[in-house]
């Protein structure tokens, strides 16, 4: 008989220890996968639609995600961005937040410059494309405000 309890107790501990092990793994917090990412941050006039966890993307390949977004003191979105260790960003690179498809998801779309001078940990990308706020846009052509 407490050989039966004991292999349930067993059981149950390495079913909690998985749960605890893929709620860390899939969530905001990663203790696991902290070390494969670097930081780096760019300043936007407007982040309308960006949240984080957003995809960063280089060549449609995802290699990062957003960890971060805040206004500075000059009223400008500043969002900070963890990508893949293996990764190499030109220090003359463009950040620029785009929408998947029509109406989809926000994400930063990273295109490399001619640089060979690869970003640092905590260096910011200089060049920038905000938002497009498509409902703007059609109010704008609407009342003509063009």
């Amino acid at each position: 008989m407490k050989n039966k309890e004991f292999f349930v107790g067993l059981f149950l501990l390495a079913g909690f220890a998985a749960f605890v092990y893929a709620s860390l793994s899939f969530g905001e917090f990663s203790p696991f996968t902290a070390s494969r990412y670097y930081a780096v941050q760019a300043e936007f006039d407007s982040v309308s639609g960006l949240k984080v966890g957003a995809a960063v993307e280089m060549a449609g390949v995802p290699i990062g995600k957003v960890s971060k977004i805040a206004l500075n003191d000059d009223d400008r979105a500043v969002v900070e961005m963890q990508i893949e260790r293996g990764v190499r960003i030109s220090d003359d690179a463009l950040a620029a937040i785009r929408t998947q498809g029509l109406i989809g998801d926000k994400y930063i779309k990273i295109i490399q410059g001619g640089s060979d001078e690869p970003l640092a940990e905590g260096d910011v990308i200089i060049d920038t494309e905000s938002a497009i706020d498509l409902e703007e846009m059609i109010s704008k052509y609407i009342f003509g405000k063009v």
